[in-house]
């Protein structure tokens, strides 16, 4: 019993911290406080906003970054995103 309460336990713990160390979306005033790491883009036909929001949020997350911030929105047939990624 106490074995599968520390094995739920450190489950949970390991979900917690994984969430924790995604890339957050920040506003332009937070971002006037960190470091800028170059941008990344992300473009698809016909995207749902949440996926390339995760989409982007996965790639800065690769490159590195704890945030990022959203630079630069098209529309249309296909949707384009550019972010500036900080540390």
């Amino acid at each position: 019993m106490k074995r599968n309460l520390i094995i739920a336990s450190l489950g949970f713990a390991s979900l917690v911290s994984f969430a924790a160390g995604a890339a957050t979306l920040v506003t332009n005033d937070q971002a006037s406080n960190l470091q800028s790491m170059g941008n990344i883009t992300v473009s698809q036909k016909a995207g749902v906003p949440m996926d390339i929001r995760q989409e982007i949020s996965d790639k800065a997350d690769r490159a590195g970054a704890s945030s990022y911030r959203i630079i630069e929105a098209r529309t249309g047939d296909s949707t384009h995103i550019t972010a500036e990624m900080y540390k």
